[in-house]
């Protein structure tokens, strides 16, 4: 009787800290909106901004968005049940689409009087409450467990948004003025970077599959993708150059071959350098997840090594396989931002331009598509384990 009694008293503190978490999380939304500044505007784009409060023409969405934040976190700290979870996200999708607006509209009406070059860039205010929304959004949809629904949900949130800029109601905003002048080169650069990421994945596969095979060259595997990953990035890029350099004054005619010591193939290199560990660790946890039952039965079977990998192994261990691949996709991504230091191009081009002119909005520009990729990854790797699991 004691013991039951006591145990209700355990769980008490834990709801009582996600109750005040949640009044925290909803109060810090009309905070961060109304007693931060929202956007900085400045004469031009390197000039440092004066801030506006939300005070200043941007009409009732602000007002809407803090209050459906504020909604969604009570939603969402109050009850763990998931049908409050997908309200919470509903609610966290809309604000954030009135947040955008109302920003876009706020800085609209702070331009109308200023001439041409001037700019308006989002300020604290405005990056701590798209953050906190974006924040509350991500775990409603975690805690509703429903990836498939959550990544249309998700496709419908980046369609609302993208015609949202589509209609002009966001042209005013200084990083859509940053995107309408590079847009070429930033669909280039795109390109540039989603084909070294997945070429350097590929890269990385093949020679973890064909280390694998050869069983004398497993120790060496191990630790070459250990060893690796306590380098630098930029020590490593740094000599693959040299390395590469070396082999052109050695042998001029790989020059003709197309070899370069700057350019894609260091930064290829080196970023599947740093993948094979996560690949390495997926497969051998694929190979590992059959237990010896199941192998002794498909061996009674008469299936042969290659037949028992293709039907045994590889489907029970799939899960595993591409949580390893989840991993590596995720960090090419990140990594390929280094390869334009070496001249590979890609997303990094346009934020190392940014850093070097001191362009808040060109880092951005690269920066933000650089994040939504590897969530985007995330978010399709996770649901593709999570539907394979048995």
């Amino acid at each position: 009787m004691t013991a039951a009694a006591a145990r209700p008293r355990r769980a008490a503190p834990l709801g009582g800290f996600r109750a005040v978490a949640a009044v925290v999380a909803a109060a810090a939304f009309p905070g961060a909106l109304y007693g931060l500044p929202l956007l900085g505007v400045s004469a031009n784009r390197l000039a440092i901004g004066e801030p506006v409060l939300a005070g200043t023409g941007f009409g009732p969405a602000i007002l809407l968005a803090a209050a459906l934040g504020a909604g969604a976190s009570l939603l969402l700290g109050l009850s763990r049940r998931r049908r409050f979870a997908a309200c919470a996200a509903g609610l966290a999708a809309l604000g954030l689409l009135l947040l955008l607006a109302g920003l876009g509209q706020g800085a609209a009406n702070v331009l109308a009087s200023r001439p041409p070059a001037a700019r308006a860039a989002l300020a604290l205010g405005a990056w701590l409450a798209l953050g906190g929304t974006g924040a509350v959004l991500a775990l409603a949809l975690r805690r509703a467990a429903t990836p498939v629904p959550g990544l249309a949900a998700l496709a419908v949130l980046a369609s609302a948004i993208a015609a949202t800029g589509a209609a002009g109601l966001l042209d005013a905003l200084s990083l859509a003025v940053e995107f309408r002048t590079r847009r070429e080169g930033l669909l280039g650069a795109l390109g540039e970077h989603l084909a070294l990421s997945c070429g350097a994945v590929a890269l990385a596969a093949i020679l973890v599959v064909a280390l694998r095979l050869f069983r004398g060259a497993r120790g060496a595997a191990d630790l070459l993708a250990s060893g690796i990953q306590v380098v630098p990035a930029v020590a490593l890029l740094g000599a693959l150059v040299a390395l590469f350099s070396g082999l052109l004054k050695a042998a001029p005619g790989l020059r003709e071959a197309g070899l370069s010591a700057l350019g894609t193939a260091p930064a290829l290199i080196a970023v599947a350098a740093y993948l094979m560990l996560p690949l390495q660790r997926g497969l051998d946890a694929a190979w590992r997840a059959p237990d010896r039952d199941t192998l002794d039965a498909a061996r009674g079977l008469g299936l042969s090594p290659g037949q028992i990998v293709l039907r045994v192994r590889l489907p029970v261990g799939a899960p595993a396989l591409i949580g390893g691949l989840r991993v590596a996709c995720v960090q090419a991504i990140g990594l390929a931002t280094l390869g334009a230091l070496v001249g590979a191009g890609g997303l990094g081009r346009l934020v190392f331009d940014g850093m070097a002119q001191f362009a808040p909005d060109l880092i951005l520009l690269g920066a933000i598509p650089i994040v939504a990729l590897s969530l985007l990854a995330e978010m399709l790797l996770s649901a593709l384990a999570g539907s394979l699991q048995p």
